[in-house]
């Protein structure tokens, strides 16, 4: 079976190409940073079984393009994968046609048995683990990861991709210490690799971007 993932995050493709494998034997994970990418591969790939659509792709807008391709291909289920998820967002999408909503920081577990649903018929929802749990996961402070207030500046810019010489360039720092910054980071989270950190502050329900300095 074929999933394509559209996302311009190289980090949640990463991710998800490790998670994915684990939805049934013989999973294939195709990957497209924008739209004009995803199209061809549905165009070239008719054995396309699921689309991960991210709503937030530069330069679209995201109901939109999930329209065009429910229209265009309205074979493949569509599931909308977003880091925005509220009520509004997840309602709309539905409404157009996905077939299912995952938030980005829904677990693995939570994500696998979306899609299995979804495969199986069904429209379903994976909600925000942090929430469903009762605690704000967009507020956890740097401290509580065992983090210094650098070491979380550091943190944001990895979440968003960018190589340690962009990261010694934004934070005006060498690339020795930014390699610091980065193995202590992956010590706190308990992982072995930048895909892995992603995906367990996914799986934590931490927004990165929201992600306080201590004080």
């Amino acid at each position: 079976m074929k999933v394509l993932v559209i996302d311009d995050h190289p980090l949640i493709l990463d991710a998800l190409r490790e998670i994915l494998p684990q939805l049934a034997s013989g999973v294939v994970v195709r990957a497209a940073a924008h739209a004009g990418e995803a199209i061809a591969i549905l165009d070239d790939e008719p054995d396309v079984a699921l689309v991960l659509l991210d709503l937030a792709l530069p330069g679209t807008r995201g109901l939109d393009l999930l329209a065009d391709f429910l229209l265009d291909y309205p074979g493949v289920p569509v599931v909308v994968l977003s880091a925005t998820h509220d009520d509004a967002t997840v309602n709309a999408a539905l409404g157009a046609g996905a077939r299912g909503f995952i938030a980005k920081t829904a677990s693995p577990a939570a994500l696998l048995e979306a899609l299995r649903q979804v495969l199986e018929g069904f429209v379903c929802r994976a909600a925000d683990d942090a929430a469903a749990a009762g605690t704000d996961g967009t507020r956890i402070g740097a401290t509580a990861l065992g983090l210094t207030a650098r070491q979380a500046d550091v943190l944001r810019l990895l979440a968003q991709g960018k190589p340690n010489k962009l990261i010694c360039r934004d934070l005006r720092l060498s690339e020795g210490t930014v390699k610091v910054h980065v193995s202590a980071i992956l010590k706190a989270l308990n992982v072995a690799s930048r895909t892995q950190a992603v995906a367990e502050l996914a799986r934590r329900g931490i927004h990165v971007d929201l992600l306080r300095r201590p004080c």
